[in-house]
């Protein structure tokens, strides 16, 4: 798979590592920075990588910021993104099966490290259940 990864100075350390973790897996990982623990306005490293998913140029995107909150807002500006945050296995296991998320947002502030790799295996290998969900969301994408 072709897996975007984004961040801004707060989640720097966590996209790297899971980018390192991506690429042991055997992805394709495309880095939109950014590429240290230097001060950045966020939204110019999110943005290109949202817009990459949703032009079908990357699968997923998995972005970083010390909440998480603010990176899940601009990817999920962008039309074709279902971007949600994920604290914990459950958080991405739903985001997966209930909402067919294709970009997931971590927090490096909020959660703990020895979740993270967790976490993103969990949101990889969900599959999208289907069924009444996906009408819904065919609804909010038009």
């Amino acid at each position: 798979m072709r897996i975007a990864v984004a961040s801004d100075h707060a989640g720097f350390r966590y996209k790297e590592a899971v980018a390192a973790h991506l690429r042991a897996l055997g992805h394709e990982v495309v880095d939109f920075g950014t590429d240290s623990e230097e001060a950045v306005d966020y939204p110019l490293f999110i943005r290109p990588a949202a817009v990459a998913v949703a032009r079908g140029e990357c699968e997923r995107a998995v972005i970083f910021g010390g909440s998480g909150n603010g990176e899940a807002m601009v990817a999920n500006r962008v039309r074709g993104v279902r971007c949600a945050i994920a604290w914990n296995l459950d958080a991405a296991r739903y985001a997966r099966q209930h909402n067919d998320a294709n970009v997931v947002s971590i927090g490096q502030r909020l959660v703990p490290e020895e979740v993270l790799l967790p976490i993103i295996d969990t949101w990889l290998d969900t599959p999208f259940e289907g069924g009444r969900h996906s009408r819904r969301i065919e609804q909010i994408d038009e």
